[in-house]
């Protein structure tokens, strides 16, 4: 079985929001038009506690884009946002969320990040994603959503390095770039990793 896998696809990362993407709105309807062409969608939410380690406000002196060694790993510190229960934290109200299978919450460890939607950066704890794909009998992924140089190609390379055969829709993705070419990296590197590359437009 094919899954769909929306990747943070909440109002904290579109127009407005705390950490908003370029463009992040416009998979939206990418997203919408993608999930009927699908046996199982699964969502993944940024949930963070609002004493997360990840936000600069949290550590005194430090400002978003600062990196920090959190708990022995390196994390990029940024604004406050996807607090748990918040507005920013809800999906985007243009996503159909009736057509959505499962959601999978990730990063809600004050002490330790979670970009991918499997595991945390440090691989210390699961999800369950994976899990639950397999029971489902899912062996090929289909990954959008927002950000393309964190979340999704996190998501990507666990989901590669889980066995799923894992296609990156492109045109469903957008970047953070906080260095110019992010994206473009990220992209190389998942498919150095095996990820296959395809569009929307494929449907």
């Amino acid at each position: 079985m094919d899954a769909l896998l929306l990747i943070d696809l909440q109002n904290d990362f579109c127009a407005g929001g705390a950490l908003e993407v370029a463009e992040g709105n416009q998979v939206i309807p990418i997203a919408n038009a993608l999930m009927p062409h699908f046996e199982l969608v699964v969502a993944t939410q940024d949930w963070h506690p609002a004493n997360h380690g990840s936000f600069a406000a949290n550590h005194p002196w430090r400002k978003p884009g600062q990196v920090i060694d959190l708990h022995g790993l390196p994390q990029v510190l940024w604004t406050i946002h996807c607090v748990q229960g918040s507005f920013g934290a809800e999906f985007v109200p243009t996503l159909d969320t009736t057509q959505i299978d499962h959601i999978f919450h990730k990063g809600t460890d004050p002490d330790i990040d979670s970009y991918s939607g499997f595991f945390d950066n440090g691989h210390r704890k699961a999800t369950g994603l994976g899990d639950f794909l397999r029971e489902k009998g899912v062996t090929t992924v289909y990954a959008m959503g927002l950000a393309t140089d964190y979340c999704v190609k996190y998501t990507v390379l666990d989901a590669l390095s889980l066995g799923f055969t894992t296609h990156l829709i492109v045109d469903g993705c957008r970047g953070v770039n906080l260095q110019p070419g992010d994206s473009e990296a990220a992209i190389a590197e998942m498919v150095s990793a095996g990820a296959h590359l395809c569009q929307s437009q494929d449907w």
